[in-house]
């Protein structure tokens, strides 16, 4: 890995640590709470990345969901609605830290539904095997991952959620994202290698996403991060 590479790697591997640390302040200060409406939620957790880390931008619109709303995937807009005592609730942000993307995802569940509870907990688990299968393949395509993935969900009993599993990621504005280009995505019809360069010839670098439903049940959950680079990688 070159010296520019590595410290771009590097740079992806912090937004994404500060990320984190966003998500875990957002539980130990109990911001997702019943009764809260999820707009209200969404701009505590705001102010809460200016508090930390002086963010005041996000590379994708902000996403709280809860209940039934958490069926929806990214380019809808369910109405605003308040977090119920046993919901299932998720977040999903792209905060931008020093111009670089981070994107990030989890979800909670509030009371003890067991169901909801097993959703939460298979996030983390689909994740981490499609993370080995993208890494036993070096030629892997966008559309073979994805494929992966949904299978993935299907064996464990969840529908898969999303029209894709992923994007690419960079510095911002990452050119590359855009919703009129396949090869930007983890998803069908995108034939293209993700171990590749981008059109300045740096390397591409892959956040993966997972968004498993329920539709009989009303409920979804949600998990994605960094897929292509781990902290220990560039350091």
């Amino acid at each position: 890995m070159s010296t520019d590479e590595r410290a771009r790697a590097a740079s992806l591997v912090a937004a994404e640590e500060q990320a984190e640390i966003l998500f875990a302040e957002v539980t130990r200060r109990g911001l997702i709470a019943a009764g809260e409406r999820e707009s209200v939620v969404s701009n505590r957790v705001r102010d809460l990345g200016s508090e930390l880390f002086g963010t005041r931008r996000h590379w994708h619109k902000r996403i709280v969901r809860s209940g039934p709303n958490t069926l929806q995937p990214y380019r809808e807009n369910p109405p605003d609605r308040a977090i119920e005592a046993d919901d299932i609730v998720f977040l999903d942000l792209g905060p931008i830290f020093a111009e670089w993307e981070a994107d990030f995802g989890r979800t909670y569940v509030l009371g003890e539904d067991p169901v909801k509870h097993r959703l939460r907990d298979d996030l983390p688990r689909i994740w981490a095997a499609g993370r080995a299968h993208f890494e036993a393949d070096p030629e892997i395509t966008g559309a073979q991952l994805y494929a992966h993935v949904v299978g993935l969900a299907e064996a464990a009993g969840w529908e898969f959620g999303g029209p894709h599993s992923g994007h690419l990621v960079g510095e911002f504005p990452h050119e590359l994202v855009d919703g009129e280009r396949i090869e930007s995505y983890i998803a069908p019809g995108n034939p293209h290698p993700m171990r590749r360069t981008d059109r300045a010839g740096r390397r591409c670098h892959w956040i993966l996403e997972v968004h498993l439903v329920d539709r009989e049940r009303l409920i979804g959950g949600f998990f994605e991060q960094l897929l292509t680079l781990r902290a220990a990688a560039v350091r």
